[in-house]
């Protein structure tokens, strides 16, 4: 799978809804409920990050949840790709881009969203072959109007957004042409996961589907 098809695939997962829940779960016994309320409240597209080792298991378990599309993220070497798609994830997500790291997706046919902020990271990028792109760390690298700026020069680029960004800011991402969705962890905080409130999350996940 070639980088651009890389990028037509997670655009349109990227379109699927607004916000994109950005989940670290330690427990793989709470994904399936998590998920199921994710996908429930209208927000079918989950990135659960590489940072526990639970996430492979809780990758396997929210791949089976009906309708939604589970990606993995903080990927960042061809190992965690490949660990990844071995565990059902149906893209990854990372910080940054690296040609090995594309090289790898390429190879095992994983559709990868990487990460760029500045302008020569994003020309980067599109030498590859890349045309969505997450922004990374979107409120600590000038927010809003740093993407607003980068519209003008390299219009042919979409971004997710994602870092720092919540209920209230979010609109404002989704009101720029380039962005197509904002990745975010306030729909599911670690206390709600904890005690298993799904009807919290669901909720949560049904007020983020009314953002765009």
């Amino acid at each position: 799978m070639t980088p651009e098809q890389q990028s037509r695939n997670t655009r349109a997962l990227c379109e699927l809804a607004p916000v994109i829940p950005v989940l670290v779960v330690g427990d793989a016994t709470r994904a399936e409920g998590l998920a199921t309320a994710l996908v429930a409240g209208g927000l079918p597209v989950l990135e659960v990050t590489l940072r526990t080792p639970a996430a492979l298991d809780v990758i396997r378990a929210m791949a089976k949840v009906p309708g939604g599309h589970v990606g993995a993220g903080t990927v960042l070497t061809p190992d965690d790709a490949k660990r990844a798609r071995d565990a059902g994830a149906s893209f990854a997500v990372s910080p940054g881009l690296t040609e090995r790291l594309a090289r790898a997706c390429e190879e095992i046919d994983l559709p990868l969203l990487p990460g760029a902020v500045t302008a020569s990271e994003v020309m980067r990028a599109m030498e590859l072959g890349y045309s969505m792109l997450k922004f990374f760390p979107a409120e600590a690298a000038g927010g809003a109007k740093s993407l607003k700026s980068l519209a003008g020069p390299l219009p042919q680029v979409s971004f997710c957004p994602t870092g720092g960004v919540t209920l209230q800011n979010a609109p404002d991402y989704l009101a720029l042409p380039n962005v197509v969705c904002v990745g975010g962890s306030w729909i599911a905080p670690d206390a709600d996961v904890a005690a298993s409130d799904w009807a919290a999350i669901e909720t949560r996940a049904r007020d983020a589907r009314t953002l765009r």
